[in-house]
């Protein structure tokens, strides 16, 4: 993963098994992001699922910044900063499930969204997309139902200090009194296959 300051990204990753088993187990994923991500970038959005995650992140001057570890040289902040929460959390779920092995079966993934190219904000339709993401996986039947994303916050049903609203609402420019029906708007496929 490579990070520009100012520039907006998806980073997401999929496992081919569960991931988090109880709310226990999302909690101490949260704590780990609100530890070690947070503070080289500014979260937009999130949202976790029993196989997977999803963050709308920017990167800063300080998520770029190089690092010099003696496996990995020139590795910026903001990737250590995820490998360190992916293998912290692995570390405790194997102890806890008495077990051996990755957890994360593929890398995670970083998509710039910040396409010059034409006028569309991509970053809107991911917003979105991973506030949608529990819903269209039909764990609940309402997007407030799923308690393990940003939407809480942004509905006004939760208080939570993760995320940077005042730079999401300059970035998303989405109308605040109005977030829980533009929350619902069908997104195009086309828009879509921009955010992976």
């Amino acid at each position: 993963m490579h990070f520009e300051p100012d520039k907006t990204y998806h980073i997401y990753n999929r496992s081919n098994q569960t991931v988090f088993y109880n709310e226990r187990n999302y909690l101490f994923f949260l704590s780990k992001v609100n530890k070690l991500i947070k503070p080289v970038s500014d979260i937009i959005a999130w949202c976790l699922m029993p196989n997977h995650f999803h963050f709308l992140i920017v990167a800063n001057d300080k998520s770029c910044e190089f690092i010099n570890e003696k496996h990995r040289p020139n590795v910026q902040l903001l990737s250590k900063s995820i490998g360190t929460v992916l293998s912290s959390y692995t570390k405790a779920i194997n102890k806890e499930l008495n077990q051996q092995g990755k957890l994360f079966s593929h890398n995670t993934k970083a998509k710039c969204l910040n396409d010059e190219s034409n006028n569309y904000n991509y970053a809107i339709t991911c917003f979105h997309y991973i506030h949608q993401n529990p819903l269209n996986a039909k764990l609940c039947n309402k997007v407030d139902d799923w308690k393990f994303s940003s939407y809480h916050d942004y509905a006004g049903l939760r208080n939570g200090s993760l995320i940077n609203k005042t730079l999401a609402e300059k970035i998303i420019n989405f109308d605040k009194n109005n977030f829980s029906t533009q929350s619902f708007a069908a997104i195009s496929e086309k828009k879509l296959k921009m955010i992976w």
